[in-house]
């Protein structure tokens, strides 16, 4: 019973938020489930197998991941932005919807990398933030590169 009741309080909660959106907004909630499901997916193969991506002591290897982490989620928000036909002016939210999961979260992985991540070197938990950071301004980087009136 009490689970029923959940599942009626969260459709109605689910509706009611859809019908008092525009279309803009709908368009950046799905950005932000695609960010919140990239941020999912990447957690979980690094806490599975993040040691082979993140290794103390290359920094050739950290720098082509950084440049390499940058370009493609430059190219994803853009690609992400028109597949979903948000109106130009709006790609900026957008991809910060994108990126929000990752600038909300992995604060806490950073802080608690060791727990989070066992079978990456603890001394690698700066690597990663920075790595996130790459990330996410890559995403910002990939919506503005074009824009009328943007450098």
């Amino acid at each position: 019973m009490a689970r029923r009741r959940a599942g009626l309080i969260f459709r109605w909660c689910f509706v009611h938020t859809c019908e008092n959106m525009n279309f803009d907004s709908y368009m950046q909630s799905r950005l932000l489930l695609v960010g919140l499901a990239i941020w999912v997916g990447a957690t979980v193969y690094l806490r599975l197998d993040g040691q082979r991506l993140l290794h103390p002591g290359h920094w050739w290897g950290t720098l082509l991941l950084l440049a390499v982490s940058f370009l493609l989620m430059a190219i994803l928000s853009r690609r992400l932005c028109q597949r979903l036909r948000l109106p130009r002016e709006q790609w900026p939210a957008g991809a910060i919807s994108l990126a929000l999961p990752t600038l909300l979260f992995d604060p806490i992985s950073s802080a608690f990398f060791p727990e989070v991540f066992p079978n990456i070197a603890p001394e690698m938990a700066g690597i990663f933030g920075g790595w996130m950071l790459c990330c996410c301004a890559g995403a910002l980087v990939g919506v503005l590169l074009g824009q009328p009136g943007q450098v």
